[in-house]
């Protein structure tokens, strides 16, 4: 699990089959390149803005326009109409089309992507995995299917939006640890698209897919194609050119150093099903039975009939044996195989595949779901199991799945399948010991042959380490009391008992002793790496660990004694300049125990200004090579100045943030700064652990295209993420009391900055994404003191429209009802009097975040007067990817926060002290509508300077 978010820390790849990271083409002028394929739709943008105690004539207030009493709208006895500026950014701001933001904000988003590293088998050799920058909004419009829990483009035959590399050179590793000369692998089309990229076991050969953007469907979908690492000729798996990838599920693996097993669509496949313009009859749901089923807002589900058939349309596939030199063999009928794996021996396949019947209320991760044994060659041995549709799984934290989960391979035997099963019916709130059970047993049991218990559980399974039939390591744990226990088996032994090595908070950091370090072997899987010590019987493994500390996370490898428990650090990050972490073993290619003295490690180092770079380091002398030398991705910044702070909430629990400050700032010269404060919640249940630091204040500051770091480039103080515990110690429930601990939080934040001088009392704004965007709505909404404005993105605002739980919460609404209503700031809509800019993604998939929680909670603004503007972005789902979008996004919240934070010093924004300016005291009605005219018929009304809903057609795109 470390050594993923390692992995993905770093943008380098792990050694299967994988897709690149969306990273930025030109954001072209020119609309005639999107795709009108959609329905249409529209760039949607509303703004509603309230003015306070104005009473004169129109003619005075030279940013309002008279109202013309004919065209306003009389709801209930109120007369309505809209007020526009005459300023030419506000004409911008309304027109419902696609802008850019500042250049010193633009140019860094723009800065090309740094390449994926992935490194062969035997640590020889380097991919370097070129990437393009931020895809075009075109790429994001083009059809896609809903079905199942996802998204579905028909014409790749692949989920949606897939990112994709541009190109792949290959260096070789020298003995001395410096790069060799970089070989393009060459031969496929120019232009293509690549994904799927995969080393063979050997590491002679590259897998990977290819696609075109031709219009016709033939070069559109995905071909499997290989690489010769030596020459870097590649060429087509298949000779026919009718052969395609079906990308849905699990696409293609190497079942030996010649042979792929793919995923292909099959050759006898015909049209889509076509929807019926008549129903058969009414959509029908029925709980006749009285199950209690409870599940969460999932999205994108099967709706009908129709989606069914057109799921299996995409998703079936037909397996293919296909080998270097051009033979293929179809094996297994069609069906939609969700995964394969081979045996490390490479005898035989776990192949998975569901089944209907399927459901409209779960996605097709709880579909019915079959796993059998086949022989590599297509042969099928026997049956593990058929899992039943799984529509009942409990809500509660730690409840699974009923039956065989976790069906997989042991990595260090031929052909050696376990798993786990529950032995408490999946649900968490039953109590039963033991809870899991772990089972053994062959590929190919004897007949009559029962699987072997191989060690009970009281928490819930969390997967094992294998390391041989002396030792495996069995992981467990239990949401509720954060518990999480390491157990030490000796799987060849039944007369050793099983003894824990570890029991901890998975909360408490401090504690944290670190993951055992994996070795791959000759056969591709991977177990715990044992290291020998010169003339030392003693059984050792590498841990790594965050090294979490009171100073921030200081990376360690320690050499432990798996019997005696002791343990010697035989190597530690640099903790006064640097942050340094070890991603990998380099010296695991060769078979047997790894000696102490003949340690390769592959290890990052970066700085607060400096990027990331890795090199080689090598026992015993440990000398260093460094093997990487990427420029800095944005100079502009690299003087930024970056501080760990640490300040304390009125309730005694430590808090920690990260301060960014402009280059050159100089608080004592130049005074306190505009600060955006940039965070997400988090739920613990103790007041230490919350304390705790994580993270490095060495750790470079990376920079996404969403960052809100891109406003040091505005002179910006960043507060980037000041912790916000929300604690229920033992029975308490921390959302109990979240409205009171939020509040607190921010009030210790905010008052660390100003405390510090870089900060304007009234120049603070705060901001966040999904579960941040929640927060800072009812920041303020409960908060108002602290901020002057908030920036909202893509969040759920009204909790009783996910009642079966949310983020951390598994009481239903009908349980915590109180607690559903408090937290919600739809229900405090009344109280926010700040600007708030809400921006959302039209087609957010991400569950409880639907594109109607924005649009029902600014109408809820709308409706009591609040300052507030709505940004939906056309094709974007819960994160935005489409450069138009991102750059859109940048443009508004920068225009925001100049016109709510940086502009003003009272903390209303520039425009209204100017008109309060400008027509003295003002007069009100009991509503604050303010009276801005007059004429015939009475005093006309307006209660919002603009409300509009502006449209850029998709048939126009």
């Amino acid at each position: 699990m470390r050594l993923n978010k390692v992995y993905h820390r770093l943008t380098l790849l792990s050694l299967t089959p994988s897709s690149p990271p969306p990273p930025p083409p030109p954001l072209t002028s020119s609309l005639s390149r999107f795709s009108s394929a959609r329905t249409p739709g529209h760039l949607r943008i509303h703004h509603f803005k309230r003015f306070k105690s104005i009473s004169t004539m129109t003619s005075r207030l030279p940013n309002l326009v008279p109202l013309n009493s004919t065209a306003a709208e009389n709801v209930g006895g109120r007369s309505h109409g809209s007020v526009s500026s005459a300023s030419t950014e506000d004409e911008e701001a309304l027109a419902g089309k696609y802008q850019l933001p500042p250049p010193e904000i633009k140019d860094i988003v723009d800065a090309p992507p740094l390449p994926a590293l992935s490194f062969s088998p035997q640590r020889d050799k380097i991919l370097f995995l070129k990437r393009r920058s931020l895809p075009p909004l075109a790429e994001l419009a083009r059809p896609e299917e809903k079905l199942a829990g996802m998204r579905i483009d028909g014409k790749f035959n692949t989920r949606s939006r897939m990112s994709f590399y541009t190109g792949i050179s290959i260096h070789k590793l020298m003995p001395d640890g410096v790069l060799g000369p970089e070989r393009e692998i060459h031969g496929y089309p120019d232009g293509a698209k690549i994904n799927f990229v995969s080393w063979s076991l050997d590491g002679r050969h590259l897998a990977f897919s290819i696609r075109g953007d031709d219009e016709d469907n033939s070069s559109s979908k995905l071909r499997v194609w290989v690489a010769n690492v030596e020459t870097g000729k590649a060429q087509p798996l298949f000779q026919s050119p009718n052969v395609y990838l079906n990308a849905i599920f699990d696409n293609y693996v190497w079942v030996d150093n010649t042979s792929l097993l793919v995923c292909a669509i099959p050759s006898s496949r015909g049209d889509p099903p076509k929807k019926p313009l008549v129903p058969s009859g009414p959509k029908i749901q029925t709980n006749e039975q009285k199950d209690v089923i409870q599940v969460r807002t999932f999205q994108d589900l099967l709706k009908d009939e129709y989606d069914e058939d057109l799921f299996d349309y995409y998703a079936t596939s037909q397996l293919v044996l296909a080998s270097l030199d051009g033979t293929t063999k179809e094996i297994g009928h069609p069906a939609v195989y969700t995964s394969l794996d081979p045996s490390p021996d490479h005898k035989y396949l776990l192949v998975s595949s569901i089944h209907r019947p399927y459901s409209f209320i779960v996605p097709c991760g709880r579909f019915p779901k079959k796993v059998e044994v086949w022989t590599t060659d297509g042969k099928f041995v026997r049956e593990v199991c058929d899992l039943p549709l799984a529509e009942d799984i409990p809500i509660a934290f730690s409840s699974v799945r009923k039956g065989m989960r976790s069906i997989n391979w042991r990595a260090d035997k031929p052909s050696t399948l376990y798993w786990a099963e529950t032995q408490d019916g999946g649900d968490a709130k039953v109590e039963v010991s033991p809870r899991d059970i772990i089972y053994m047993q062959p590929a190919e049991p004897l007949e009559g042959e029962q699987p072997e218990i191989l060690h009970k559980l009281d928490l819930r399974y969390g997967g094992i380490s294998w390391c041989d039939d002396s030792l495996a390591l069995v992981y467990e744990s239990w949401y509720k009391t954060r518990r999480t226990r390491t157990w030490v088996i000796s799987p060849g032994s039944k007369d050793v008992s099983p003894r824990i090595l570890f029991d901890r908070s998975s909360e408490d950091v401090y504690s944290d002793p670190g993951s055992p370090m994996l070795r791959r072997t000759p056969d591709g899987s991977y177990v715990i790496a044992k290291i020998k010590k010169e003339n030392d019987e003693g059984t050792y493994v590498l841990l790594n660990g965050s090294g979490a500390t009171s100073e921030g996370n200081v990376p360690f490898l320690d050499l432990f004694d798996i019997n005696a428990g002791s343990k010697e650090r035989i190597w530690e990050s640099d903790k006064e300049r640097y942050y340094e972490t070890v991603v990998a073993l380099m010296s695991d290619y060769e078979e047997g125990d790894l000696l102490l003295n003949q340690l390769k490690l592959l290890i990052s180092k970066e700085s607060k200004t400096e990027n990331t770079q890795y090199s080689i380091h090598k026992w015993p002398e440990k000398k260093v090579c460094q093997i990487t030398n990427f420029p800095h991705p944005y100079p502009q910044l690299a003087s930024l100045q970056k501080e760990m702070i640490k300040y304390q909430r009125k309730d005694g629990v430590q808090l920690t943030a990260t301060l960014y400050l402009p280059p050159g700032y100089d608080p004592s010269k130049d005074g306190p700064l505009p600060c955006l404060v940039w965070s997400y919640p988090g739920e613990f249940k103790s007041k230490d652990a919350a304390g705790q630091v994580r993270g490095s204040p060495n750790e470079f500051a990376g920079i996404g295209p969403t960052s809100a770091l891109l406003w040091l480039a505005r002179r910006f103080a960043i507060l980037s993420g000041p912790t916000i515990p929300i604690i229920g110690e033992g029975d308490e429930e921390a959302n109990d009391r979240y409205v009171e601990q939020l509040v607190a939080s921010a009030e210790a934040a905010v008052e660390e900055v100003i405390r510090r001088g870089v900060a304007h009392p009234s120049k603070i704004a705060v901001g966040g994404h999904s579960y941040g965007a929640f927060m800072t709505a009812n920041l303020l909404a409960h908060a108002p003191h602290l901020f002057c404005c908030g920036i909202a993105r893509s969040g759920a605002y009204n909790r009783t429209l996910t009642p079966f739980g949310f983020q951390n919460e598994d009481r239903t609404l009908w349980e915590a009802m109180t607690t559903y209503v408090e937290m919600s700031p739809f229900m405090s809509a009344n109280k926010i009097k700040k600007p708030i800019l809400l921006i959302h993604g039209e087609e957010d998939n991400n569950s409880g975040t639907l594109t109607m929680q924005s649009d029902r909670f600014f109408n809820a603004l709308k409706g009591h007067g609040a300052l507030s503007r709505l940004v939906i972005l056309p094709f974007e789902s819960h994160g935005y990817a489409a450069r138009e979008s991102i750059m859109h996004v940048l443009w508004e919240t920068d225009r925001w926060l100049q016109k709510h934070c940086v502009t003003n010093s009272s903390g209303e924004s520039a425009e209204l002290e100017a008109c309060k300016d400008e027509v003295g005291k003002g007069i009100t009605d009991s509503d604050n509508q303010a009276v801005v005219g007059s004429g015939g018929g009475g005093p006309e009304v307006a209660d919002f300077e603009h409300e509009g809903f502006y449209s850029l057609p998709r048939s126009l795109l």
